[in-house]
């Protein structure tokens, strides 16, 4: 990989306090065609790497003020910097190039150094950034092509939803009812694709850091109820039992089960938890306990437990991925956990699971009361 070839001239930063050696680099690296910048020292070095971003960064151990090793660290600490390679100099032993690398370093050449493998490390270093950066454009360009595509069907999807409730209410003409019920399966069908669709676009959403949650106190009992008595039709036609147990909830205090964070995007937490224990639950029950950390409360868990068919060993340690389907014929597009999860972690709190395959599941929520 050449600078020709990638029709880029590359900008490497060096970093040094003695002038003639940032001199003798410049006058090595500008001969091959690298635009150059310079820094005297490790804080000057921070705030031109945080302004203008260099693709390299050449990179001097024995600094007055900060040296190498901790510059490396603050870069690589650093969120706002997107990932660069570091190249460190050195004139010391094996130790200091072991320090350097787990500082997070690249790569290290020693004092004095030979101009021809200067130049190996450097172009070595730039393929990988190049390679880094095209992963990174490639996966942004799948990202905003899934957001676009979900976006664009969802109209299509709800004008079918919109035209198949009129069949079925029959606004147009009287059908029979044979024609009712294939209609009805065409709605229950249409709605799923359209769950399915919207999950994906939340789950897009979070990846791509354009999910914005709106903090308000949730009341994490009223919300389980709602669900509760939204999701208690498909229990009753099969003959489950679904409760809530808040039996552990302090009845004195005001702010029991009562958290900061989005009333909406919770929801859909408890949604899917609990309208997942009752697809894979055919016997028993789906008991959902909220209770608070003690002796301190300052979280509130949430465990949703069914007596359904459970989850294989090797599956729960995936389970919560991106597309990670189960082994049951009634799995989903392995999206719905993966976005609850999310979700979670987008409230600073976890999610567990524990199971054993034939004696059901228990999901546990850990959701901090402030965050």
């Amino acid at each position: 990989m050449s600078v020709v070839e990638n029709n880029k001239i590359y900008r490497i930063l060096a970093v040094d306090d003695t002038r003639d050696n940032l001199i003798l680099v410049q006058a090595i690296l500008e001969s091959e065609g690298y635009e150059i910048d310079l820094a005297s020292d490790g804080i000057r070095a921070l705030q031109q790497i945080e302004q203008s971003p260099p693709d390299l960064i050449l990179l001097d151990v024995m600094m007055p003020g900060i040296d190498g090793y901790e510059v490396t660290r603050r870069i690589r600490k650093n969120p706002a910097i997107s990932y660069i390679p570091i190249l460190l100099i050195t004139a010391f032993h094996q130790s200091s190039v072991v320090e350097g690398l787990d500082a997070g370093a690249d790569d290290f050449i020693r004092k004095p150094f030979d101009t021809d493998e200067l130049l190996a490390r450097v172009r070595s270093l730039l393929r990988l950034k190049h390679s880094l950066d095209e992963q990174q454009k490639m996966a942004r360009q799948r990202e905003d092509f899934v957001s676009r595509l979900t976006h664009d069907l969802r109209t299509p999807l709800v004008a079918s939803d919109r035209m198949l409730n009129l069949f079925e209410m029959e606004t147009f003409c009287k059908i029979s009812p044979e024609m009712k019920e294939a209609i009805a399966v065409m709605i229950r069908s249409n709605q799923n694709l359209m769950e399915m669709v919207n999950t994906l676009l939340e789950v897009y959403r979070f990846e791509a850091g354009k999910k914005t949650l709106n903090w308000e106190e949730c009341d994490l009992c009223e919300i389980s109820q709602e669900v509760v008595s939204e999701l208690s039709p498909l229990t009753n036609e099969k003959g489950l039992t679904l409760e809530i147990d808040t039996r552990e909830l302090d009845p004195l205090s005001q702010n029991a089960g009562i958290i900061m964070g989005d009333r909406l995007e919770l929801r859909r937490v408890l949604n899917n938890l609990i309208a997942n224990a009752i697809k894979f639950t055919d016997t028993g029950g789906i008991t959902i306990r909220i209770y608070e950390t003690s002796p301190h409360p300052d979280s509130v868990i949430i465990e949703v437990q069914d007596t359904g068919y459970g989850i294989a060993p090797e599956d729960q340690a995936t389970i919560f991925e991106r597309f990670r389907q189960g082994r049951n014929k009634r799995s989903g597009s392995g999206l719905g956990l993966h976005l609850s999860h999310r979700i979670v972690e987008g409230h600073a709190g976890t999610m567990q699971v524990v199971s054993e395959p034939g004696k059901g599941s228990l999901f546990t929520v850990q959701l901090p009361k402030n965050t």
